[in-house]
Parts: structure tokens; C-alpha cells; sequence
């Protein structure tokens, strides 16, 4: 990860959010697979009725989101060090209104990612997903070889279980990222 000031310069998180997160307005109860320096957190945790559950591989993160979210009052933010991708989210099935897996996709098992947060999700729920583009060279992310394409993620997400899957234009507020949102339809 870069320092914090350069990697917040990539999104302007409240444009980001205000296409990703359901236009309903039912944004309860929301899981955040690798919150990193809480970027997307902390914004979500404002907007969320419910407990935002925010999990990191990483303790320093961890720790970082978990000072940020005491110190801005958020009290509805629980930050957890958690390997996700070995161990899953330690959450009860259908307990989750939305979930948010962000520049996460290039990981090796990304269908079994995909089907934790289905898991998680309550009948409707949704979730969104960026991504760095991989048509254009950017100042982060991983090499552009291993960096799935819209139409790969919208796949995988199809095939995890996940239904009505759109694209979400994020052109003004994350250049470099694409996105998409998905619902959990489980009847």
C-alpha cells in the first residue's frame, strides 16, 4: 500500500459510494472484505443504519480504521484482523444488506470470495465491486496481467450466485477503477 494521502488521491469516496451502495437508500448491516486504511469505511459507516463490519489481513490497518473510527464517533464500525479469504468472514449467513469487495478480484480463488459475501448477504442484499482497470495503465494496483476485466468480475459474480449484475460508471470519481453491483437473490 502506498502512504495513505497518495492512495486516497485515487477515489473521491463519496461519488464512488453514491453509485455503489443501493439506491434505496437499505444500507444496514454492511461487511467491507479489506477495509486497508479505512478509504471507504468510514464514508459507509456515516451513511449505514447498522454495524459496518470492516476485516483486514493486515493488523496495522486494522488498527489504524479502528483509531480513526473512535476517534470520528462512528460508533457502528467493527474492525476485525481476519484472514477472509482462508478463513471467511466469521459471519452469520444472511446477515449482511450489502457488501463491498474493492480491488480484491485478482486473488487467486475470486469465485469463492464471491460466494462469502453471497453467503453473508440477506435475500436481496447487494454487492458492489471495483476494480483497477485493466484497459489503461495506472499509478497502483497490480500488473495489469493479473488484473480481471469487467466482464471477467461480472462472470464470476454470476457464477458465485449473483444475479441482475450492472456496471456502475465511476469515471468522475475513480478514473482508475471500474464497478459493478450485484444482487443476492437466494429464493
Amino acid at each position: 500500500m502506498p502512504d495513505e494521502a497518495h492512495w486516497s488521491s485515487f477515489f473521491e469516496q463519496e461519488g464512488a459510494l453514491d453509485q455503489l451502495l443501493p439506491r434505496d437508500g437499505k444500507t444496514s448491516s454492511v461487511i467491507e472484505f479489506g477495509c486497508g486504511y479505512g478509504t471507504f469505511t468510514l464514508p459507509v459507516a456515516r451513511r449505514a443504519s447498522g454495524i459496518v463490519t470492516a476485516l483486514d489481513i493486515e493488523p496495522d490497518m486494522v488498527d489504524a480504521v479502528a483509531r480513526k473510527a473512535e476517534t470520528a464517533g462512528l460508533k457502528n464500525v467493527r474492525v476485525a484482523l481476519r484472514d477472509f479469504v482462508a478463513d471467511g468472514t466469521g459471519l452469520e449467513s444472511g446477515s449482511q444488506s450489502h457488501a463491498m469487495i474493492f480491488n480484491l478480484l485478482h486473488l487467486e480463488e475470486p469465485i469463492a470470495l464471491l460466494r462469502e459475501a453471497l453467503r453473508v448477504l440477506e435475500d436481496g442484499g447487494s454487492l458492489s465491486v471495483t476494480h483497477w482497470r485493466s484497459d489503461i495503465a495506472t499509478p497502483r494496483g497490480p500488473s495489469l496481467s493479473i488484473r480481471p476485466s469487467p466482464e471477467q468480475c461480472r462472470a464470476w459474480m454470476e457464477e458465485a450466485g449473483f444475479r441482475d449484475v450492472e456496471p456502475v460508471n465511476l469515471k468522475n470519481c475513480c478514473p482508475y477503477h471500474f464497478g459493478l453491483v450485484g444482487r443476492a437473490f437466494k429464493r
